[in-house]
């Protein structure tokens, strides 16, 4: 087997933005946690935070700063509604947009939900070498996004291009 062909365990983190949500009921972060879990990546912190832009900031600068963690997987917040606020808070964080993430998830969306995908702000990029992908809260939301792109990106072994191999130049 080369290099190539071996999968990259990641130190990936879990936050879930809900004012109504606790640890015990989070669906959507106990989905994540599992489905990163089970393609052999390690859960390297977990949080659930109220829709507070500020404490949102706060919790993933905390993350990125940490070169030991290689991405954060965020929940929740993205919709349209006067609490939402993920992307104003952690989009002043990212130093490169990922639009085709948001692209890509809201084109699969529009098979899955019709034209209710519009009102997804999901969105990706990478602040200080570190993946923040931003998905809706819920949990159906959070499989389509994990199954058809997050995975794939994060697996070593797609091909031509995927995330986990970049990893290492990304400081470049």
């Amino acid at each position: 087997m080369t290099a190539a062909d071996r999968p990259i365990a990641l130190n990936l983190c879990v936050l879930t933005v809900s004012d109504s949500r606790t640890i015990e009921n989070d669906a959507s972060g106990d989905y994540l946690v599992s489905a990163l879990e089970a393609e052999g990546h390690r859960l390297a912190g977990r949080a659930l935070l109220p829709d507070d832009r500020y404490r949102l900031r706060a919790a993933v600068s905390q993350w990125i700063a940490d070169p030991a963690i290689d991405g954060v997987l965020v929940t929740g917040g993205t919709g349209f509604t006067g609490r939402d606020s993920t992307p104003e808070a952690l989009l002043p964080l990212l130093d490169k947009e990922m639009p085709g993430f948001g692209e890509l998830f809201r084109a699969i969306s529009f098979e899955e939900i019709g034209t209710s995908s519009l009102q997804s702000r999901a969105f990706a990029g990478l602040a200080n070498s570190t993946f923040v992908f931003c998905l809706p809260g819920s949990t159906s939301a959070c499989r389509t996004a994990w199954e058809k792109i997050v995975r794939a990106q994060l697996d070593a072994r797609t091909k031509p291009c995927n995330l986990a191999t970049l990893k290492p130049r990304l400081k470049e």
